[in-house]
Formats: structure tokens, C-alpha cells, sequence
């Protein structure tokens, strides 16, 4: 069994159901899987086995038809944003140095060839049958958002997403009667997986071009979703816009930050028979912990130990700390990823276990509570401040949407710590009444310096704040202290 083993099997017994839906197009099972036959045939003449294949698409059903061609002839599928800049994008080409590149606009490298990929999905018959394929090959190479830095390319093996297909049966019970709804950028691994994981067990999955609240509950609505994905700051749009109640959902499944626990009662509302999990991980460990309601978890935590996998809390040394002591986590599944294909950085390896830098602790009944990540801690006044810690204080404030918080060189204590905060245009922003608030949340060493509202707010692909960017608004000046 490979990622898209089974599309030929689902086109054979139900040909004319609908397997997957792009806003207003839908197409069938027979349809995907000639149009994926038609694009395995196109790939073997002209990319050797054991290339890369870069994709340099946006969302659509031709995409995830390019992806899949590339899983079942046994090649690695490169998904580049075509957001990126160019300069980016060429940076990872050279990196990759793929066979071949699929785009819409051509970027035209070395020893590649390049095709200018528009229009409908090929649907020509053919006799492409799949072959035998090493479940332990990789087939996908992702990039992480940028957050913290620029893109890194990373590997993912069959195997390793098989696995995760089946960690996700135990968990959530995900079947081929389900409706998932995914309407974020395939270029973020949530939801690519959200698409293939539905296709590779005979679900439907409703995609978007680009993504948009008001149409993502359309589609949902109009079939049926059973199932939703979606980055925090997605699934808050999606409840702000909605209206009607969405009955038939059963599982609302976030990911890539922290939830936000002061929008939970607006999410019951509108997903009345729905229950609510978050994820922790990350894109070289996949799944590591999830907090679903219903189960017994602090309100504080990320949650236990996702199915099949092992979490343990580590110092410098490598010893394993006690409950409630901080240190670097360290998890072990079947999930992990096989390795950078580019721009990598050094990961922590502790026997089988692996650690992407993330700091917590385990409390007593196992359950997972995160600090921050090492790279993004501040020292101030010799104490050793997270910035994730006092971001999601702030963001449980009515007044506030979003912060990023970082320190800046000061004299008297090393750095002082500053925030920029998205605030909620309903609700009035005071300074002295966030520290104030934000006191019964934190220690004194831990409240910011400095509150200012930027001129604009910077989001990743997948959802999540562009840190690098807000801080790059603070040294423009780009900004405007709070009242």
C-alpha cells in the first residue's frame, strides 16, 4: 500500500461519485483518476524515476491530480508556493534540482524541463497501470511556513503518512462516508493531507482555489461536510461569517497555533453536534500531542500523547526531567519525517526520539504544556522569557486578535520585551488596561515594555503570524504605540 494505491479501486466500483470538489467544479472518481492515469503517463517520459518533480501550483484539482501522478509512479513530489518570491522559488529549484517543473508562470532552471501548466484536468484514457513501489520511498517534499525563518524543505516517506492516515482512523474514525472540508493552501502540509488522506480512503474533499470564509460554508452546506480542518485564525473567520448552524459536522480539527479558548462557545453554536480537537507538532514530527473535548485535558495544555506516540521531556544532557520541569520535547512515532531536502537545520536526536527545539513540560498525567520554542526565547533582567507564554496570554484578551512578541537590545536588562498587537475593532485598546489584565496571567518579569499597534498585520500561508515580517514593521518604524 502507497499514497494513491487506491484511486483506481474507488474509480472501478464507483465511478460517477463525487470525490472531490473546487469551489464550483466537482469531479468524480472516474475523473481524477484518468486525469491522474494521463498525467503518470506525462511524467514517466519525461522525468526519470528517482527525480524530484517540482509543483508550482496554486489549489486546484489539476494540483492535487500532478501530486498524485507523482505518488503512484514512485517520484517525489516538490510543492513550492507560487506566492514566494521569485527569488525564493529559484532558491529551492537549485536546492532540489527537480526533472521537472510544473507552473503556471515558468521558472526555468537547469537540466529541468520546464511546463506551463494551465486549463482543465487531462481526462484522456490510457492504460497507466501502478507499479510495485518501497513504502519506505519519499514521495513529498513540503517547506515549512517561514515563520521563524526561511522555508526548509522536508521529506516524507509513504510509509510514514500511511501511518498517519491510520493514527487518524483511531482517533477521529475518519471513513470513506465522510465530507472533509480543507479550504487552505494545499502548500501547507495541514491540508494537503487533509485532501489526500480523504482521497486515499474513498472520501470526498472540498478544496478552494484561494481560501474564503463565505464560500468554504457554501461548499460545506451545499455537501455535506462532516469533517472540517482549518489554521485557528481560519476557523475564526469561518464562525465569524457563518449564520446558520452546520448540523452534519461531527469533527472541527485545528491546527499550526494555539486555539482560541474565548471563541469555543461561538464554535459550539455553530457546529452544534461537532466536537472540537487541536493538534500539536510539527512538520518533521507530524502528529505529537491532541487535546480533544470531551477528554479530561487542562485548559493550558496541548494535550496527551497522540496515537502511537511517545513524548518525553529531556535537559541539555539528555536526561529525562520529572513532571512539571521544563526542558526540550522530544517524541518518537512512526510519523517522523526522513530528513531536510533543503535549507535544513540541525534537529536534537536522542536515541529514536527527535526534537524540532520546542520547549514544555509533562504535568503528572501526561499531559503536554508548551513554553515556547528555544530560538525565540528573551532573556531579560537575567530571567529567561518565552515569547509563545506571553503571545497567548495577550491573545486571551477581548481586545486582542493576534500578538507577536520579541525582545530588543536594552542596556539596563540585556532586552526588554515588546508587543505588537492585532486588536479587535470592537473592542476599545487601552495599555494600561492590557498590562493590567495580563498580570493575574503572568509574572512581572513577563509583562511587555512596550504595547504598540502595527500598521499592518502579516500572516504565513498556512494562517499562522509572519514573525519574521512584524518584527521587520518594528525596525521600519511601521507602527504606532498603544494609547
Amino acid at each position: 500500500m502507497t499514497i494513491g494505491s487506491s484511486l483506481a479501486r474507488f474509480a472501478q466500483d464507483k465511478p460517477h461519485a463525487l470525490a472531490l470538489v473546487c469551489d464550483d467544479e466537482m469531479i468524480t472518481w472516474g475523473e481524477l483518476w484518468r486525469a491522474v492515469q494521463s498525467t503518470a503517463e506525462d511524467l514517466e517520459s519525461r522525468a526519470p524515476a528517482g527525480r524530484s518533480v517540482a509543483l508550482i501550483l496554486k489549489n486546484s484539482p489539476l494540483m492535487l491530480a500532478h501530486f498524485l501522478a507523482c505518488a503512484v509512479t514512485g517520484r517525489e513530489a516538490a510543492v513550492i508556493d507560487p506566492t514566494w518570491p521569485h527569488a525564493l522559488i529559484m532558491d529551492a529549484l537549485q536546492a532540489l534540482a527537480p526533472a521537472l517543473v510544473y507552473g503556471e508562470l515558468a521558472c526555468g532552471i537547469s537540466g529541468a524541463i520546464t511546463v506551463n501548466t494551465r486549463g482543465a484536468l487531462p481526462c484522456r484514457e490510457c492504460d497507466f497501470q501502478t507499479g510495485h513501489i518501497d513504502s519506505d520511498l519519499s514521495f513529498y517534499v513540503g517547506f515549512t511556513s517561514g515563520s521563524t525563518g526561511r522555508p526548509k524543505g522536508y521529506r516524507r516517506s509513504h510509509r510514514s503518512w500511511l501511518e498517519s492516515f491510520e493514527g487518524d482512523r483511531v482517533e477521529f474514525g475518519v471513513t470513506q462516508d465522510d465530507v472533509i472540508l480543507a479550504p487552505g493552501s494545499m502548500t501547507h502540509s495541514l491540508f494537503l493531507y487533509a485532501a489526500v488522506h480523504a482521497l486515499h480512503i474513498g472520501a470526498t474533499i472540498l478544496i478552494s482555489r484561494s481560501f474564503h470564509p463565505g464560500r468554504a460554508l457554501r461548499m460545506a452546506r451545499k455537501h455535506g461536510a462532516t469533517v472540517a480542518y482549518g489554521a485557528p485564525t481560519q476557523l475564526r473567520m469561518l464562525i465569524d461569517t457563518q449564520t446558520e448552524p452546520l448540523s452534519m459536522l461531527r469533527w472541527v480539527l485545528s491546527s499550526g497555533a494555539k486555539w482560541f479558548g474565548a471563541v469555543s462557545d461561538a464554535l459550539a453554536r455553530r457546529a452544534p453536534n461537532a466536537r472540537f480537537a487541536e493538534f500539536y507538532g510539527a512538520s518533521e514530527l507530524s502528529f505529537v500531542a491532541v487535546r480533544k473535548s470531551g477528554e479530561s485535558c487542562p485548559e493550558d495544555s496541548v494535550g496527551r500523547a497522540f496515537a502511537n506516540v511517545n513524548i518525553s521531556v529531556r535537559n541539555d544532557d539528555g536526561d529525562l526531567l520529572a513532571p512539571g520541569k521544563v526542558g526540550r520535547i522530544f517524541a518518537h512515532s512512526p510519523y517522523l519525517f526522513m530528513g531536510y531536502a533543503t535549507g535544513g537545520e540541525a534537529i536534537t536526536r536522542h536515541g529514536v526520539e527527535m526534537s524540532v527545539g520546542d520547549m514544555g513540560f509533562l504535568d503528572s498525567s501526561g499531559f503536554l504544556h508548551l513554553v515556547g520554542r528555544a530560538d525565540r526565547m528573551i532573556v531579560t533582567s537575567g530571567k529567561n522569557v518565552f515569547a509563545e507564554e506571553i503571545e497567548g496570554a495577550l491573545e486571551q484578551l477581548p481586545q486582542v486578535r493576534a500578538a507577536a512578541v520579541f525582545g530588543v537590545p536594552d542596556q539596563l536588562r540585556g532586552q526588554k520585551i515588546i508587543a505588537l498587537v492585532l486588536h479587535e475593532k470592537e473592542h476599545a485598546l487601552r495599555r494600561a488596561e492590557v498590562t493590567r489584565n495580563i498580570r493575574s496571567l503572568l509574572p512581572s518579569t513577563f509583562i511587555p515594555h512596550l504595547i504598540a499597534i502595527p500598521f499592518e498585520w502579516r500572516w504565513t500561508s498556512s494562517g499562522k503570524t509572519d514573525f519574521n515580517a512584524m518584527r521587520a514593521l518594528w525596525d521600519e518604524g511601521a507602527w504606532e504605540e498603544a494609547p
